[in-house]
């Protein structure tokens, strides 16, 4: 058994039994008291909290750099995960762990660039919570002085309050989505330090302002960073390998 939470051996992460709860929360939400219901969040999102802060804790041992990657579906973040890992595999140690309510099809793809993965599989669960990271670590061969991708379940509205142990939270968005999304899931775009504008090769064709997508997201988070880039172009893939390069330095001052 978890030596932590108590969870059988048998349990695999494909399963990730232990989104149940978060799930059960919204399921029966109209048959309970709310102050119950507000009991049971703050109980669910202190329980992850504490495994978010263990996950850090054993990130900083690793001398790892860990970005989490949220976005709605369609996005293109695992195409970029892909461009990415192929882009720094040869230069730093590189894992990933991919977050999907069903199939193994975004692991496999990592796969075949020769960077190891796991993926968790959520079911009804509607993003990846810590506990199931840090039981993905146990999958994954031991890495250090690199960077962890974790590409979370696509949804801008779960995985904002869920902290995994990252050190950032970058927020995908696509120019075929219309630029009023940091306006309509604030939350996301708050929890995020990075906001990447992907598809930048679609902007002759489709009606997408980068100024105002910019401009909303400072509305929601000052100070947020943007970056435009296309991973199916190339165009502007550098200046995101070295947002990751920068932080995976600073990492290694720290020790």
């Amino acid at each position: 058994m978890c030596s932590i939470c108590g969870c059988g051996e048998h349990e695999t992460l494909e399963h990730a039994d232990h989104h149940h709860d978060h799930a059960t929360l919204h399921a029966h939400a109209a048959g309970l008291p709310i102050t119950r219901m507000v009991q049971i969040e703050q109980d669910i999102m202190a329980k992850n909290q504490r495994y978010a802060d263990a996950n850090r804790r054993f990130f900083a041992s690793q001398n790892l750099f860990v970005v989490n990657l949220v976005s709605s579906p369609g996005s293109g973040k695992t195409s970029l995960l892909v461009k990415t890992v192929e882009a720094l595999k040869a230069e730093m140690p590189v894992a990933v762990i991919e977050g999907d309510q069903q199939t193994g099809l975004d692991a496999a793809r990592i796969h075949a660039t020769g960077v190891p993965a796991w993926q968790i599989n959520t079911g009804k669960g509607c993003h990846l919570d810590a506990h199931a990271v840090g039981h993905a670590m146990e999958h994954l061969p031991e890495i250090q002085n690199g960077v962890l991708f974790i590409e979370n379940v696509g949804n801008l509205v779960c995985p904002a309050g869920f902290d995994l142990g990252e050190a950032h939270k970058v927020v995908v968005l696509s120019t075929t989505e219309g630029e009023d999304k940091p306006l309509k899931y604030p939350d996301m775009f708050h929890a995020a330090d990075l906001m990447i504008l992907n598809k930048s090769d679609l902007l002759p064709y489709v009606d997408f302002s980068v100024t105002k997508a910019e401009a909303y997201a400072q509305q929601v988070h000052p100070g947020i960073t943007s970056l435009t880039l296309s991973a199916r172009s190339g165009d502007g893939l550098e200046a995101w390998y070295g947002w990751l390069r920068s932080g995976v330095a600073r990492v290694a001052t720290r020790r």
